[in-house]
């Protein structure tokens, strides 16, 4: 820690601190209340992937994801983060049944909110079966548990983005606070332009990328509840306001899912860009929206109306 930081309080170094520049650990322990953080499976026990050696690829003990459980507000919550500096947050087979397990265990109890620091590329190459059945059983324990009454927040502005598999389970949380930096998609860029071609999208054109994927984007179309400024402090209070407004996963909610997702394509289904979309919502001034801070994209995107999920 840098001499002006480590004279603060812990709300001020969350205050200062960049999300997407911080590690997971980090970023939890200045997210929830000051020394609560209590890792499952911490430093002092070594549980790093069984396939990466094959490969001769390093490995981390925590295997790329901290999880545990601390309070946030005084009560309590089960957290996990990935760790996007340890293979671009990959999913394994490993890091897949850390979240797994701390899922299941959330669903137990049944009253105790989940928070997930999504940091991901998608699924490791190296662990390819093991990385897609982790997927599957993660998205099975996100549904479990918000079945059983428990509210699951996903947090996303990591540098890694969410992407992959990491897209996937994101989209079967209860709701989804993000920042500019947070970019959402099932596929990268890189993996559309190789199968559809650069005509369909090109990779290098990064402000095409980040109007597409990143995370203004997402919260005006309704993918993202609530868009946050790039501080631990900013995704501490969305985490506050998203885990008091989410209510249960029922029919209902399924019901009032689809049809968001079908006024969406109704609506948008023949917008070429981003642009034609923010136009589309009656944003006048469309193409400078890349270039607003947060405060005032904040103040615009809650203009739009457009949250997802349970956050209604």
């Amino acid at each position: 820690m840098n001499a002006p930081l480590k004279n603060l309080t812990t709300d001020e170094r969350a205050r200062a601190t960049s999300f997407n520049e911080a590690s997971a650990r980090t970023r939890l322990d200045l997210l929830l209340d000051p020394g609560s953080l209590i890792e499952i499976i911490g430093p002092g026990e070594r549980e790093v992937s069984p396939h990466l050696a094959i490969f001769n690829l390093p490995e981390q003990f925590d295997d790329g994801i901290v999880v545990g459980r601390g309070s946030l507000n005084g009560s309590p919550v089960f957290v996990a983060a990935q760790e996007g500096r340890f293979m671009g947050g990959a999913f394994g087979e490993v890091h897949g049944a850390k979240l797994t397990g701390l899922l299941r265990a959330a669903r137990d109890i049944g009253s105790i909110p989940v928070l997930i620091l999504f940091d991901t590329g998608g699924v490791r190459l190296q662990e390819a079966n093991a990385g897609e059945l982790a997927i599957a059983e993660i998205m099975r324990a996100v549904v479990e548990a918000r079945l059983a009454g428990v509210k699951v927040i996903g947090l996303i502005g990591g540098r890694s983005g969410c992407y992959g598999g990491g897209g996937l389970i994101a989209g079967c949380c209860s709701a989804l606070a993000v920042s500019e930096s947070g970019r959402i998609a099932v596929s990268g860029p890189e993996v559309i332009e190789t199968n559809r071609g650069v005509e369909e999208f090109d990779s290098r054109d990064r402000a095409l990328v980040w109007r597409t994927m990143g995370g203004k984007n997402r919260r005006l179309l309704g993918a993202a509840d609530i868009f946050t400024e790039d501080t631990v402090h900013g995704f501490r209070e969305a985490a506050l306001q998203l885990i008091s407004l989410v209510g249960p996963l029922n029919l209902d909610k399924l019901h009032a899912e689809q049809s968001r997702l079908a006024d969406r394509l109704r609506d948008f289904g023949t917008c070429l860009d981003a642009t034609d979309i923010w136009a589309a919502e009656g944003i006048i001034q469309a193409r400078d929206v890349p270039e607003y801070p947060a405060d005032q994209f904040i103040a615009i995107a809650n203009t739009i109306g457009r949250t997802s999920r349970d956050a209604r």
